[in-house]
C-alpha cells in the first residue's frame, strides 16, 4: 500500500454538533433526536454536497417551524461544533509521511465552511491533496466521489487505504477495491497501520 486517504471529520478534526444542541435543548437525548430526525444525515448531506446552507435552513424551517431556533444554530454556531484536532492524529500523519506513504483526503464538507476550517486547524493543512464533497456535488458513500479522488490523483484503488469513522463509507471504499479501516482512535490506527 502506497497511499493513505483520510476522512477529515472525527478522524482529523473533532465534529460534535451534539454539544451545541445539548446545550440548546438542555438534554443530550433531545439533541441526538434532533440530529437523527430533523437536521438529519439526509439534510446535512445536501449541504455537504454543495447546496446553499441558507437555502437548506430556510426549507427545513418551513417544514419544521417549531425547531426554527435549533435549525438556525447549524449556521450560527457551526464553529463551536468543530472542537479540536483529534488527539494523536498529527503525530500519526507525520509517522505515515516518514514511512514514505503518500497522503490524501476525502471529506464530506460544505465548501462554504471548509476553507475557514482548514485555516483554523493546522492538521488539515498537512494534507494538500484532497477532494471535498461540496466542490463535487457528491457525498460519501457515493462511489463516484471516491472515483473523483482516484482519477484526479491517478491512484490505483488496490494501492490505497481509506480511513473513516463511518462504516458505510469504509464499506463503499472496499466495494471499489480500496482497503478500508473504520477509525476508532489514533492509537488503534497506529497499530492497524503497523506504525
Amino acid at each position: 500500500m502506497h497511499n493513505i486517504i483520510f476522512d477529515f471529520g472525527n478522524v482529523l478534526v473533532q465534529w460534535h454538533p451534539e454539544l451545541v444542541y445539548g446545550e440548546h435543548f438542555g438534554d443530550e437525548a433531545k439533541a441526538w433526536w434532533f440530529l437523527r430526525h430533523v437536521a438529519d444525515t439526509t439534510w446535512r448531506n445536501r449541504i455537504d454536497a454543495g447546496e446553499s446552507t441558507d437555502t437548506c435552513i430556510a426549507e427545513l424551517k418551513a417544514q419544521q417551524p417549531e425547531y426554527s431556533d435549533a435549525i438556525e444554530l447549524y449556521r450560527s454556531r457551526w464553529r463551536e461544533m468543530l472542537t479540536d484536532e483529534v488527539p494523536g492524529m498529527r503525530e500519526v500523519i507525520n509517522d505515515i509521511r516518514n514511512k514514505g506513504y503518500e497522503i490524501y483526503g476525502l471529506t464530506n464538507w460544505s465548501m462554504e465552511t471548509f476553507p475557514e476550517a482548514r485555516e483554523r486547524f493546522g492538521i488539515l493543512k498537512m494534507i494538500d491533496r484532497y477532494v471535498v464533497s461540496g466542490a463535487e456535488g457528491l457525498v460519501k458513500p457515493d462511489h463516484r466521489l471516491f472515483r473523483v479522488l482516484l482519477e484526479r490523483y491517478s491512484l490505483k484503488a488496490e494501492e490505497c487505504i481509506f480511513i473513516d469513522d463511518n462504516p458505510d463509507n469504509v464499506a463503499a471504499a472496499k466495494d471499489l477495491g480500496i482497503t478500508g479501516i473504520v477509525f476508532t482512535g489514533a492509537e488503534e490506527l497506529r497499530e492497524q497501520l503497523g506504525l
